[in-house]
């Protein structure tokens, strides 16, 4: 496997599109349909899509009502900004669900915040050698 990509259900693609555009600092721009967006990053890789609840009907998109948006799930992202990107962070919510701090396992800088949905979101900064 080369690339995933990550798909999760949320209410409001044109809004949460916007959000995560928000958080990685990147242009506005909206999604391609109403009912699904793809987060890409500057060279075209697919970092996040989003799909509209009930949209297509796939079995796991129906209904956030039949499980907690984000249980069992972990948006983690590597970014090269971290610095920058913690401010843009901050300004999308109230407060961080984690402040940032060394990841033990990682040896490097995170933090953690939820977005509309409620996922849950850890940014990592991405260490110069990688």
């Amino acid at each position: 496997m080369k690339r995933t990509w990550t798909i999760i259900g949320v209410g409001d693609v044109p809004g949460s599109f916007k959000w995560y555009q928000s958080l990685f600092g990147q242009p506005e721009a909206p999604p391609a349909h109403d009912y699904f967006g793809q987060i890409l990053d500057s060279d075209g890789t697919v970092l996040l899509c989003l799909h509209e609840w009930g949209a297509h009907e796939h079995p796991t998109l129906m209904s956030p009502d039949h499980g907690k948006p984000g249980n069992g799930l972990l948006l983690f992202f590597r970014v090269d900004d971290f610095d920058i990107a913690l401010p843009r962070a901050r300004a999308l919510v109230t407060r961080l669900e984690e402040e940032p701090h060394v990841n033990p396992n990682t040896g490097t800088l995170e933090f953690s915040l939820r977005d509309p949905d409620g996922y849950y979101v850890t940014i990592s900064a991405l260490s110069a050698a990688e």
